[in-house]
């Protein structure tokens, strides 16, 4: 996705992971995404520079999509479509 795509998304559900350093905002996305309805976007935000691969790679096993991470000065944006 490009960042226009990006700024039009809908997000239905954002967790503020920053400040807390890995496993938490994989672990706070994992509990989150189960509220999240199928095809709806989830945003993480965090701080820590190892979440947005381990959140894609969670997300491709737990059969959600990836759509990508946006970076901003001292922290990501790492987003997800439910595939509850």
């Amino acid at each position: 996705m490009n960042s226009e795509e990006f700024e039009n998304l809908k997000v239905s559900k954002v967790i503020d992971g920053r400040g807390t350093s890995s496993p938490g905002p994989l672990l706070a996305a994992r509990r989150s995404m189960a509220k999240v309805p199928e095809g709806e976007v989830l945003e993480v935000i965090s701080s820590d520079e190892q979440s947005s691969e381990n959140i894609e790679l969670w997300a491709r096993k737990a059969g959600h999509e990836y759509l990508g991470t946006i970076e901003y000065p001292g922290y990501s944006g790492i987003f997800v479509r439910s595939g509850n």
